[in-house]
C-alpha cells in the first residue's frame, strides 16, 4: 500500500535534514508560492529570487515552527515576510511612494467584469512600490492595518492611506484595460 505524502508529513523529514523531503516540499509548493512572490515583485526574476531566499529561510528555521496552524501556512508567512524584506532592501526610485504619506481619501471599491487573472496580476505588479506592498499585505495576505504598520514601521493611518491610493490607482487602470477589452470586441 502506497503512503500519501502531505505537506505536513514532509515537516519531520525536512527537520531531520532529508534532502529528498526538502526537494519534495519545494516541488509541492514552489509554483503556488511563486504566485505569492509575483504579487510583491516587479519581475519574474525578482519573484524567483524572493522564492529562493524564502525557502532558504524555511529550511534554516524549521525549529521555529511551533505546530500552530498548518505547516504550509507557516511557510507562506515566511515567504511573504521575505518578499517584504526584499522590498525594503530594494527600495527603488521611480515609482516609489513614501509609505508614511497620509491622505484623507475615501475608500475606493471597484468591479472587475471582464478582467483576466493575468491582467490583474500585471496591474498589481505595476502599482507603485508602497501601494503594492500595502495592497498585497492587506487585500491578499489578510494582514490588519496594525500589523502592516508594525511590520513596515509606519502609522496605521499611512497604511490605510496607501491601501486607498492603491485601490484608486487600480480602479483607474482597470477602467483603461476594460475599455480596451470592450473596444476590441
Amino acid at each position: 500500500m502506497e503512503r500519501t505524502v502531505t505537506i505536513e508529513s514532509l515537516y519531520e523529514g525536512c527537520k531531520g535534514g532529508s534532502r529528498q523531503a526538502q526537494e519534495q516540499l519545494y516541488n509541492a509548493l514552489a509554483s503556488k508560492l511563486l504566485g505569492v512572490c509575483m504579487r510583491y515583485a516587479t519581475s519574474t526574476f525578482e519573484a524567483e529570487d524572493m522564492l529562493q531566499a524564502g525557502f532558504i529561510k524555511v529550511f534554516g528555521n524549521l525549529g521555529s515552527y511551533r505546530g500552530e496552524g498548518s505547516f504550509e501556512g507557516w511557510i507562506r508567512r515566511v515567504i511573504v515576510n521575505t518578499a517584504i524584506e526584499t522590498y525594503r532592501r530594494n527600495m527603488r526610485g521611480g515609482q516609489q511612494v513614501e509609505l508614511n504619506e497620509v491622505y484623507d481619501d475615501a475608500q475606493q471599491t471597484f468591479a472587475m467584469d471582464s478582467l483576466e487573472c493575468e491582467d490583474l496580476l500585471r496591474l498589481i505588479q505595476e502599482l507603485p512600490d508602497g501601494y503594492r506592498l500595502v495592497f498585497n499585505m492587506y487585500a491578499v495576505e489578510g494582514f490588519s492595518h496594525k500589523e502592516i504598520a508594525e511590520s513596515l514601521q509606519i502609522s496605521e493611518s499611512a497604511s490605510k492611506s496607501q491601501l486607498s491610493r492603491a485601490r484608486t490607482w487600480l480602479k483607474q487602470r482597470i477602467k483603461l484595460v476594460e475599455g480596451g477589452i470592450h473596444e476590441s470586441r
